[in-house]
């Protein structure tokens, strides 16, 4: 008793899909012929799904059911014949019978083809293998498939292909549906636990005459009845603050970002983040919160704090470890920043390989230092405070070290996954800051940020102090799923385009 394909071609690794759909085209215009139309109904009436019949059997057994979803297999025996139906949370056999259903429908069926939209109506019981069905006593096609599903044992393996059709890859490949339910999952933890904390949700623009609150280069777009050049947004972070200006002690916004930048397993040109601000705290409240998300988030999609990412054993629960850059820098290259003189910490990193000039300040060298030969080691998850304020140009200067920053950035399995100040809010330094930046962009540095008037006179009506955290939700789906590439977690990652 073998599973049939439906069309010998597709029961073959190379399928000929031209002639698949032909072959369904013309079973499409039969259909027409005898005034039969798969696309006419505007709906099915539903009272089950696959996943609630299979997890409570004895509440269904027995019992008239109506399912509907993707006939995924056929095991046409003659008189009766089996089914499977793929919905929305499970996989359903069907028991299809001459004698319950008819000959004119069994004989309809039997024309149907594996990859249909098909609704089923009947008896659930448990066949003699044990295997829970439903005993069909109707069936209904609801929507004609043209074009053939990728052969049952080898499914959609091509990973280029898998991405440039999300549609097949999830009908070929149902777990990674799983990945995608549990991104909802983890962004509705989000919510639940910044909402539970008095956090008000807002939306910022996504263009913008100016791309600020990050270093980063921006995509380009022209607005017609303006006639001026604009941005898509690279970052949340300064209407935000314009919020906390205005009023708001705390303020979130979950939303696409977007960087003209390189791709690779962890950079995709648009992301997703979760920004979140809160006054009258710093940024080592931040951490707190930070942590909170993290591990909230991990407890509904993994149900444990001890997880595994890519071969790499993780334990999410905190308190996290926490590093400043320069103890960092020193447990993992032995230059020690603190106590070192400038030009033989610049000679030993010069001949670690680096190429800093002599005239490179104390920040610029160590977190070149660090970004070069630390971040690749930290497994983490582990919070590294304090940079350079060469690098850090909205966050607040330490008390005690005005050369660094109230900063952090954490770090999962060598990976960034997120940003943090104490916000600078002092209007004379932020445009300083703001100077420099632009002295940066002189000189060539494309992800120089650009001189934010606007931003600077809210500062001047004053900002109370106020903490700010950053965090990529892809990163963090990569993580909480076992995902290798940011592209296993996004449905439609930005692609070249086919020639």
């Amino acid at each position: 008793m073998s599973e049939e394909r439906v069309n010998a071609p597709e029961a073959s690794v190379e399928v000929d899909e031209n002639e698949v759909r032909r072959v369904r085209i013309e079973k499409l215009a039969e259909l027409a012929d005898k005034g039969q139309n798969p696309f006419e109904l505007t709906s099915f009436d539903r009272n089950a799904t696959a996943g609630e019949i299979l997890s409570d059997f004895d509440a269904f057994e027995g019992k008239d059911v109506s399912i509907a979803g993707r006939l995924v297999s056929k095991r046409i025996m003659g008189k009766a014949s089996f089914g499977h139906i793929l919905d929305t949370d499970g996989r359903m056999q069907g028991y299809f019978s001459r004698d319950d259903m008819g000959v004119d429908e069994y004989q309809a069926f039997k024309k149907w083809d594996v990859g249909d939209i098909v609704g089923i109506s009947g008896r659930v019981f448990r066949t003699r293998t044990g295997e829970i069905s439903v005993h069909v006593s109707k069936a209904t096609l609801l929507a004609k498939s043209l074009l053939p599903l990728p052969e049952k044992y080898h499914g959609l393996r091509d990973t280029e292909l898998r991405y440039r059709q999300r549609y097949v890859d999830l009908i070929a490949n149902p777990e990674v549906k799983d990945v995608f339910v549990k991104r909802s999952r983890i962004i509705s933890t989000i919510r639940r636990v910044l909402d539970g904390k008095g956090f008000v949700e807002v939306e910022t623009p996504i263009l913008n005459t100016l791309a600020g609150g990050a270093n980063a280069r921006p995509f380009v777009t022209h607005h017609n009845t303006l006639d001026i050049d604009m941005y898509l947004r690279i970052a949340t972070e300064l209407h935000l603050k314009r919020c906390i200006v205005g009023g708001f002690d705390k303020v979130y916004e979950i939303g696409r970002q977007f960087r003209n930048e390189g791709m690779d397993t962890r950079h995709n040109p648009e992301f997703t983040t979760i920004e979140f601000y809160q006054a009258y705290a710093d940024y080592k409240d931040m951490m707190d919160v930070t942590e909170e998300l993290y591990t909230a988030a991990a407890m509904n999609v993994c149900g444990t704090l001890e997880i595994e990412y890519q071969g790499q054993k993780l334990n999410l629960q905190s308190p996290w470890e926490r590093l400043t850059m320069v103890e960092a820098v020193k447990k993992y290259t032995g230059l020690d920043f603190d106590v070192e003189p400038l030009a033989a910490l610049i000679e030993k990193a010069n001949g670690m390989g680096l190429k800093l000039g002599a005239d490179a300040s104390w920040g610029t060298a160590l977190y070149e230092v660090f970004d070069n030969f630390v971040e690749s080691k930290l497994t983490g998850p582990v919070f590294i405070l304090d940079y350079p304020v060469e690098v850090s140009p909205l966050a607040k200067r330490k008390p005690s070290d005005p050369r660094l920053t109230e900063r952090f950035e954490f770090f999962i399995c060598a990976s960034e996954g997120g940003n943090a100040f104490s916000e600078l809010n002092d209007p004379i330094d932020q445009r300083s800051r703001f100077e420099q930046q632009m002295l940066a962009k002189a000189k060539g540095d494309e992800e120089a940020q650009p001189y934010d008037e606007d931003f600077c006179n809210a500062l001047e009506y004053g900002m109370p102090p106020t903490g700010g955290v950053g965090i990529g939700i892809d990163r963090m789906v990569m993580v909480l799923t076992n995902s290798a590439s940011i592209r296993d977690v996004l449905l439609f990652p930005t692609m070249r385009p086919l020639k």
